[in-house]
């Protein structure tokens, strides 16, 4: 089979002697933001019961903890599988450490955009959280309201965030999310026109390797050719999962369910779809299944 096509399987045990680790996405693999899917659950149980080590990898803007509880809330407690790794994680730590690039050069007064209270993003970090742009040394992007999604809703405030050479971190680079009122823009397409506007972005999270690079260490060092990255999106978990030399299967009733359904031929309908020889991946699955 050529390294760019995708065969679809049934379930993963079909294939779970190609992989030791699992790197799940969480939205519209595990769940949809009401209950965790019931075959997932059980796909989850039958891959720790097969030895294999099942971690949440999320373009979250907020810390792992706290996904760890959403998640357990709505039905997949921390004893069913191996943790969770968010972009917010990651981006912590930068901010922590300030040891690399882009972290040590982003100054310590952040413009702090997120969804609800954020107060757990900002605990532990040496630098201010400030309300008013100019006494700003960087946006932090970790999360939008349903209500304010629309980038072009942002414009006026982007082009002046630019016009003042404000650097931005994205922490959640996804394009799309799922939310109560349906898929809506997510914080990556706000990132997206601010570069447009000529604004300076730095992405934490899937396909960018820091993410990826973060969960190997979390997994023990695991070779990534034995990892298998799991989700609904080509631009994020694929494309990601395979830049980082790891094996990639995609939900197909995720995020692309609309354009990939009732496709008769679905390998070429995804290589179609991605565009990119990158962004396909080497397995397709209905659901997150077993």
């Amino acid at each position: 089979m050529s390294p760019f096509a995708t065969a679809t399987v049934a379930g993963l045990g079909a294939i779970a002697d190609r992989f030791d680790h699992v790197l799940l996405d969480q939205w519209g693999t595990l769940h949809e933001g009401k209950a965790v899917f019931s075959e997932a659950r059980d796909c989850v149980r039958a891959l720790r019961a097969a030895g294999k080590r099942v971690l949440i990898l999320s373009n979250s803007g907020r810390r792992s903890d706290d996904n760890a509880e959403r998640l357990a809330d709505l039905g997949l407690p921390p004893s069913e599988h191996d943790g969770v790794l968010t972009s917010g994680e990651v981006a912590w730590h930068g901010l922590h450490d300030r040891s690399a690039p882009p972290f040590n050069q982003l100054g310590r007064h952040a413009l702090l955009i997120a969804r609800g209270n954020a107060l757990s993003m900002i605990e532990g970090l040496d630098f201010v959280a400030v309300t008013n742009p100019t006494r700003a040394d960087f946006i932090w992007l970790a999360g939008l309201d349903d209500l304010s999604t629309n980038p072009e809703d942002w414009r006026e405030e982007l082009e002046a965030f630019a016009a003042r050479g404000l650097p931005m971190l994205c922490a959640n680079p996804d394009l799309t999310m799922f939310t109560s009122r349906g898929l809506l823009p997510a914080p990556g397409a706000l990132a997206r026109l601010y570069a447009e506007l000529g604004g300076t972005v730095h992405y934490v999270g899937k396909p960018h390797p820091a993410i990826f690079a973060a969960a190997l260490r979390k997994l023990g060092n695991a070779k990534p050719e034995r990892v298998l990255v799991v989700g609904d999106s080509l631009d994020h978990d694929i494309e990601g999962g395979r830049r980082a030399g790891m094996l990639t299967a995609l939900i197909t009733s995720g995020v692309h369910a609309k354009a990939l359904a009732g496709a008769r031929d679905m390998s070429a309908a995804i290589r179609d779809l991605a565009g990119d020889p990158m962004r396909v991946p080497q397995w397709a699955i209905p659901r997150l299944i077993w």
